[in-house]
């Protein structure tokens, strides 16, 4: 038997498409993606997850206009990312 393809969600990362396995997070949609960060620092350095379960906050993102945890939300059809989190002083607060 020939193992079938995942089913894959589309998202949109910074208005640009991205497809990505159902079920994954969207920091692991965010990781396959060059430069594979969720965010830019008020400093200017680029920032990923962490930790993987929420605590240390390094991959937040904003979906939907709200900010998230990349590592704890799932992706789902037409989701619309932006990394631009921190990019703004204040602008890292939900």
């Amino acid at each position: 038997m020939t193992p079938s393809a995942p089913a894959l969600v589309h998202v949109f990362v910074n208005g640009t498409p991205l497809q990505a396995p159902a079920g994954s997070s969207v920091a692991a949609a965010l990781a396959q993606r060059k430069p594979g960060t969720t965010r830019t620092s008020v400093t200017g350095q680029a920032r990923a997850p962490l930790c993987g379960m929420g605590v240390c906050h390094e991959c937040r993102v904003r979906i939907q206009g709200r900010t998230r945890l990349a590592c704890q939300t799932i992706c789902a059809e037409g989701m619309r990312i932006h990394t631009d989190i921190g990019t703004e002083p204040g602008s890292a607060t939900p």
